[in-house]
């Protein structure tokens, strides 16, 4: 899917636009709201993209700001209306709470993510034998083992994007390498899979070594999506191990844990680092050649 067709984009595209029009003609979203006789809840989810706005209300709301150029009025409503499209994680709505939709979407529409995990590796980067054995860690039937597996390497499309890609910058503690998940086999493919990636123009892939002791990444796992349309229009997921939380329009908190991760960059091995540090993890496996027999 391109940009310009992501109903993620052209919805925060739509809400940052309607923003800048009120903000110029430098009216107040209550004056606003009761000149439209909407409450102010309603105007505030359309400018923050929690709800979308109907053809109607659109063009109600333009006529309003005095926007009257037909040309741009039908530019905002072909926005409306491609921010209302489907997409391709729509299909697993029926088995996934709407948060986790919204991740998706985020993940999928990002132009540049940066991600930081200290117990497992990310879903982008998973094999699927790697995602199966994480899958069933918890309490699954065979369908939803296969369901979720299938997901997880659907997501990776985004690592097929040839025309400008996006940027991807994983920061993974160094235990996530050295834990057999699936087994020595498994791990042996995760982890020849990690140098491959590692050397796309696009992916930087770095280590946060044991030598470092105590740093700010054992707070927890987090990701930051960038997205194309706005400077600092950012998202974050913040990972617990009892729940995940999206931010979706929290500029404060964004800034924080982007200056987060340029410490984690900071102070863990470069990328181009990370491929001996695997080929050393990789030493410590059991070795592939039968043992000598013995006379």
């Amino acid at each position: 899917m391109s940009q310009g067709a992501n109903p993620v984009i052209q919805k925060r595209r739509l809400r940052s636009e309607l923003r800048q029009i009120r903000e110029d003609a430098g009216m107040f979203q209550k004056d606003v709201a009761d000149a439209l006789e909407w409450s102010v809840s309603k105007l505030i989810r359309i400018e923050t993209g929690a709800v979308g706005i109907s053809k109607t209300d659109l063009i109600a709301l333009l006529q309003h700001y005095g926007v009257t150029d037909r040309k741009r009025v039908d530019e905002l409503i072909e926005v409306s209306r491609s921010s209302r499209q489907n997409a391709w994680w729509d299909k697993y709505r029926e088995h996934h709470p709407p948060q986790f939709l919204t991740f998706l979407g985020f993940e999928a529409s990002a132009k540049v993510l940066r991600q930081f995990q200290v117990l497992t590796l990310p879903g982008l980067l998973q094999t699927r034998e790697y995602a199966r054995a994480m899958i069933e860690i918890s309490p699954t039937t065979p369908e939803q083992t296969s369901m979720g597996v299938d997901l997880r390497l659907e997501r990776q499309r985004l690592l097929q994007v040839t025309d400008d890609p996006p940027k991807l910058f994983f920061i993974v503690d160094e235990a996530v390498l050295r834990r057999q998940v699936g087994g020595p086999e498994v791990m042996r493919a995760q982890l020849e899979r990690l140098k491959e990636l590692n050397h796309r123009p696009n992916i930087s892939i770095q280590v946060a070594r044991f030598g470092i002791g105590a740093y700010i990444g054992m707070r927890g796992a987090f990701t930051v999506f960038e997205f194309p349309y706005e400077d600092e229009d950012y998202a974050v997921l913040l990972e617990y191990s009892h729940r995940d939380e999206l931010v979706p329009n929290d500029p404060e908190q964004a800034a924080e844990f982007v200056e987060i991760f340029y410490e984690l960059e900071s102070v863990s091995s470069p990328k181009s680092d990370t491929d001996r540090i695997i080929d050393d993890v990789l030493a410590t496996f059991p070795s592939d050649e039968p043992a000598p027999a013995h006379m």
